[in-house]
């Protein structure tokens, strides 16, 4: 699709619900609505130092990206519809047959991939009460399924969801998705499972469950079972809880992931069991991270390609999921708005994982070390311009071997409405 087409779909999809609804009342569509256009200019480079998964030596990409994202309002009235759009374009800025492969654009070692890319779609919604179906492209950030967004454009799924919050403190959530446009594809393809049932194609993806905060909402527990349909199903137990001390602000996120094979089995059998723990200490500036994962059972731990599993230490590289890997994380934050420049954070972060099955059945040991520093300019006329810069190192005896990585991302958000 060339920019031209894109700045189509962009028009259509902004336009389209005053040109669909003249019939409705539609004060609170318009304004309610919001808009913004985000210039997303990505840089990465992955030396694969001594990896024996591929046969490059390094993974290096230069691509500009072009998010619009719309969100309307709802029409008045006791039943009220709405309309959310999006629509990406992918640029190749720098790339080789050499080099390929960085996720940043459609393609792989030994194809330089095309020039650009581009991708549109858009939900329809629907409001009574508190109550809120959405049926199209969405970006769902649940517990039970994250869109992944840690390349050029975001992953994006095709279905329908509902949210129900009619009850003061409860979250409700059903619903299915069909498709995926995976970040660096530009149509549609069937839901694949992650890890070590990549590329095993499943059925529809169905997902239920909810939330409950309580305790001033300081705790929320939660309850969520998602399935691919003839690969598995899992169940996630869920406890967050925020204490104030002091001057002090401690936090626990505790999650346990069930999972088992389903329907055809199309991904043989599965029997997993997960647990993460997150556990941090908060005081003025700075806070304390410390992360436990255990993978038990006969297998990898599955999720959805390219989404984030609600898991601690799914990082910039590695997931620490490998059967039977055990692994802990220390984290360091800080926010310099403290010492006079606010919009300036960074993060330190070491995993180590151990007890798996390493290359030749060597004992499993891996670490990553992640250093992560952001700013974002917070008034003028740079408003939103924002310079991040990610460096990951990981030491592996796994198939993934040795890696150092760079990603230098600039961003800059424009409102529109």
């Amino acid at each position: 699709m060339s920019k031209t087409r894109l700045a189509q779909a962009v028009a259509l999809a902004t336009l389209g619900a005053s040109l669909t609804l003249p019939s409705l009342a539609y004060a609170e569509f318009v304004k309610d609505s919001k808009a913004s256009l985000e210039l997303r200019n990505f840089y990465m480079n992955r030396d694969l130092r001594n990896s024996t998964a591929v046969q490059q030596s390094k993974r290096e990409e230069w691509a500009q990206g072009f998010i619009f994202k719309a969100e309307s309002g709802f029409t008045e009235g006791p039943v009220g519809f709405g309309l959310d759009a999006y629509a990406g374009l992918g640029l190749k800025l720098d790339s080789s047959d050499e080099r390929a492969g960085t996720n940043l654009l459609p393609n792989s070692f030994g194809n330089e991939g095309p020039d650009e890319y581009s991708e549109a779609t858009a939900a329809v919604k629907v409001k009574l009460s508190n109550t809120v179906a959405k049926v199209g492209g969405m970006m769902p950030k649940l517990p039970i399924v994250t869109s992944g967004d840690s390349r050029l454009l975001p992953q994006v799924f095709t279905g329908g969801i509902i949210n129900s919050q009619e009850i003061e403190g409860l979250s409700l959530n059903g619903g299915q998705l069909q498709k995926v446009n995976f970040r660096n594809s530009t149509d549609t393809q069937d839901i694949t499972a992650a890890n070590s049932f990549a590329g095993i194609e499943g059925g529809d993806y169905n997902l239920a469950g909810g939330d409950y905060k309580f305790n001033g909402g300081n705790t929320t527990v939660g309850l969520w079972y998602g399935e691919l349909e003839d690969i598995y199903d899992q169940k996630l137990y869920n406890l967050v809880h925020i204490q104030p001390v002091g001057d002090w602000k401690l936090g626990a996120n505790l999650a346990y992931f069930d999972s088992q094979d389903n329907g055809k089995q199309r991904a043989g059998d599965i029997d997993n069991g997960l647990t993460s723990v997150n556990l941090w200490a908060g005081l003025g500036a700075h806070t304390f991270r410390t992360g436990y994962q255990q993978v038990s059972g006969d297998n990898a731990f599955p999720f959805l390609n390219e989404t984030d599993p609600y898991i601690v230490n799914y990082i910039q590289i590695l997931d620490f999921t490998r059967e039977d890997q055990e692994s802990w994380q220390a984290r360091y934050d800080i926010n310099f708005a403290t010492y006079g420049v606010p919009g300036l954070v960074a993060f330190v972060r070491y995993v180590t994982g151990e007890d798996f099955t390493g290359v030749g059945g060597r004992d499993g040991k891996e670490w990553e070390r992640d250093l992560d520093i952001s700013y974002t300019v917070q008034e003028g006329p740079l408003k939103n311009l924002g310079v991040r810069w990610r460096n990951a190192m990981v030491r592996s005896n796994a198939s993934i071997g040795d890696l150092d990585e760079n990603r230098l991302i600039v961003s800059y958000s424009i409102p529109l409405l």
